[in-house]
């Protein structure tokens, strides 16, 4: 396992021609899930498209968006403001169904 100067796993990119990626899928799969390598798949020697895992594509697509960006923005500055609710509160409101959305949908019903 190579390893960045940080100590921390180096990211492992790997380029494998697509045909060797379609046979060996399954293990493809694994270890872009399970180490977080990244797959470039070839074909005649041109990178055609990519593999990396679930999670971390969601990840991806969430920034991509402008919406989410602002989410997170807002988030983190009510964060620094100390705008925060205790974590087993929320999720006390979520299981009984008493937080804000439930209230809102309550009042609009």
């Amino acid at each position: 396992m190579l390893l960045k100067r940080t100590g921390k796993p180096a990211t492992m990119v790997n380029r494998i021609p697509i045909t060797k990626a379609r046979v060996n899928l399954g293990a493809v799969a694994k270890r872009a899930h399970l180490n977080g390598e990244y797959f470039i798949l070839e074909k005649d020697g041109i990178p055609i498209a990519g593999i990396m895992s679930a999670d971390e594509l969601e990840d991806y697509l969430e920034l991509r968006d402008p919406k989410v960006k602002k989410q997170i923005a807002s988030s983190r500055k009510n964060a620094e403001a100390g705008r925060v609710r205790d974590a087993s509160g929320v999720l006390g409101e979520l299981k009984a169904g008493t937080g804000r959305k439930a209230a809102r949908a309550r009042k609009s019903a």
